[in-house]
């Protein structure tokens, strides 16, 4: 339908009705859920008799592991009674629409008698709508219920899971009207650190690079599998919550969604890890090329019944040991930071990530444009959205510790490139800025860094190396916090703390705040001022700053020298510490050595003891 006014053509999508669906409102209240359903449909285990002398326990734990070990699958009425209890009992705003407004809002929009068409809001604008087992009055139920929604949550621009989310619960609802305050009670939800439905394209495609960023600690084999297969990463893995809310089948979908009343978004990145990492071992199994990994994808999470069984899925999903709500919340948040300096706000593509690398114009003398193209894929999502930069290079500036850090610092992140005498490449991703190394001043020098600084080797393999605890967050939980100061190296000395006050150096663009190692808060210089390029984390008060993601104050280490990331001082640079390091090149940037250490869990990098020829230091274009 076009609408003109005043010679301006606006588009308003329309819904086509067919005659067959009725449009009246339905606010009776049956003995059981299930007025929606096509029952043809529905798996038999769904349809067992209901236990109505059952009652469930008020305990929060006690009904998530009931819900994780599918307590209430075969039981319809308890399903039902299960999701009355666990959405009564979230947060939510004062001011929550509820059944009483659906009825009105509904009367005021539909009438009593059947229509031929609605104006839809904007966010279901290509989406679709799963029916799952619904009949087709279920169908046009869902439909109206959408549509009260937008004109109840105006601010809602972009919610790819919402159709899905009213479609399951319906099933287990008596009427529209208790859906639709259901569904309120999930969008307005104010816990903090949990979310059930992205509102927005900014949150929606933040929760994308927030699972990419997840998948690359969590599912490596996975993420090279389509790092190495797919032109663009970020367009397959913006299909991640689709995996879950639209190719799912039913009998899957809904135990998922059991856990997810209680667990929110959280429990939706385990299960499409799990997917993925259960799509890696059929093709390790298959052997076979794909050449559309977007749709293969799909057709794979479509019949996943063929491959495993849902008990064994969400079983392979909880042993994921992600970290805690508040760690990926703030890895939301600095995701969404870096969206917004972007410019990307609002419904746009988001360019592909490797793109950030263009094999035209990228020129490096120690590795070539593939290879940093698949360096890139592992870096953290909110970082590869910009462009590398060249910093220093021995080639043009030469051997001099003392230019090495001048010309990096102001950067981070940065990523260090090695390449020996033996052709052998290695190098790490630094999340800190070089200058952190100033704020202690004598002979110890001080580790900093956050957990997403990572080591890696080019050639002659190319593997990637992440903090320890990254790999095994239970690590964290083994021990008291580590002491204030670490055993001294033979060449280096070393202490685990650094107390954080700093400013930006003059004129060097600084791309994230830096990462913090103490308790203290982050602080800048009075005197700094000028354009703010920080990619981490947003401020959130005056007084206060967000800790950064992978700070090392959130965790209890289990020693002291599981944190040491990065260090430098006039003798040379080090890289990872505990039993070893990771790199450790001398103050002439000529010789290095490389071991195992215990803060990233690495073979040698390349040959222990070897000669530098070249190295390079990039950074990321913040355009």
């Amino acid at each position: 339908m076009e609408v003109m006014q005043d010679d301006i053509s606006v588009d308003i999508p329309v819904l086509i009705i067919p005659e067959i669906e009725t449009w009246d409102i339905d606010t009776s209240s049956c003995v059981d859920s299930g007025q929606f359903v096509d029952w043809d449909k529905v798996p038999d285990s769904d349809q067992e008799a209901s236990t109505h002398g059952e009652i469930l326990p008020t305990d929060p734990k006690a009904l998530k592991r009931m819900a994780r070990e599918g307590h209430w699958a075969h039981n319809r009425h308890l399903r039902a009674q299960a999701y009355t209890q666990i959405i009564k009992s979230i947060h939510c705003r004062i001011v929550t629409p509820d059944a009483s407004v659906y009825k009105d809002v509904a009367d005021r929009l539909f009438g009593r008698r059947n229509v031929s068409s609605h104006p839809l809001p904007e966010f279901l604008d290509d989406c679709v709508i799963p029916t799952y087992c619904l009949s087709l009055h279920g169908v046009s139920a869902v439909k109206k219920i959408l549509i009260c929604i937008g004109n109840q949550f105006p601010d809602i621009t972009c919610s790819p899971a919402l159709p899905a989310v009213v479609s399951l619960l319906l099933h287990y609802c008596n009427d529209e009207a208790e859906c639709f305050e259901k569904i309120c009670r999930l969008i307005a939800c104010v816990d903090t650190h949990k979310c059930y439905i992205d509102q927005t394209f900014l949150a929606y495609e933040a929760s994308c690079m927030t699972f990419g960023d997840l998948a690359k600690k969590h599912c490596q084999a996975g993420h090279k599998f389509i790092a190495t297969t797919s032109e663009n990463i970020a367009e397959v893995y913006a299909d991640w919550l689709m995996w879950i809310f639209e190719d799912l089948p039913f009998e899957y979908a809904i135990r998922v969604f059991d856990v997810y009343l209680i667990e929110g978004y959280k429990v939706l990145y385990r299960i499409a890890l799990a997917l993925l990492k259960q799509y890696r071992l059929f093709h390790t199994a298959k052997e076979a090329e794909v050449s559309d990994i977007k749709q293969d994808l799909q057709v794979f999470v479509q019949n996943i019944a063929q491959h495993i069984t849902v008990e064994k899925l969400l079983e392979k999903a909880f042993s994921i040991r992600l970290f805690s709500h508040k760690e990926i919340w703030l890895l939301q948040l600095a995701n969404r930071k870096a969206l917004s300096q972007r410019g990307i706000a609002v419904m746009q593509r988001r360019q592909p990530v490797q793109m950030a690398v263009d094999l035209l114009n990228f020129s490096s003398m120690i590795v070539t444009a593939q290879e940093m193209r698949l360096v890139w894929s592992w870096i953290p999502e909110r970082f590869s959205l910009f462009p590398p930069v060249l910093l220093f290079s021995t080639m043009d500036h030469g051997y001099s510790l003392q230019r090495f850090y001048s010309h990096c610092e102001g950067y981070e992140p940065t990523i260090l490139l090695i390449k020996t005498t033996d052709g052998e490449v290695c190098g790490a991703f630094l999340s800190s800025d070089w200058e952190e190394r100033k704020h202690h001043s004598g002979q110890v020098a001080t580790f900093f860094g956050t957990g997403e600084c990572f080591v890696f080797s080019v050639r002659p393999e190319m593997e990637k190396y992440e903090w320890v605890v990254a790999k095994k967050p239970e690590l964290s939980k083994m021990a008291a916090p580590p002491s204030p100061r670490c055993p001294r190296s033979p060449r280096l000395p070393r202490s685990s703390r650094l107390p954080r006050s700093r400013s930006p150096s003059p004129g060097s663009p600084r791309l994230s705040p830096s990462p913090s190692l103490s308790s203290s808060p982050l602080s800048s210089s009075p005197g700094s001022h000028g354009i703010s390029n920080y990619l981490m984390v947003p401020v959130v008060g005056a007084a206060e700053r967000l800790s950064p993601f992978l700070s090392v104050r959130h965790f209890q280490l289990p020693s002291k020298t599981a944190s040491m990331f990065m260090s430098g001082s006039h003798e040379g640079i080090i890289i990872g510490g505990g039993g070893g390091q990771a790199l450790n090149i001398d103050a002439d940037l000529l010789n290095g050595r490389t071991e195992s250490c215990e803060t990233f869990d690495n073979p040698p990098l390349c040959r222990e003891n070897f000669q530098v020829q070249l190295i390079e230091v990039w950074g990321f274009q913040n355009s």
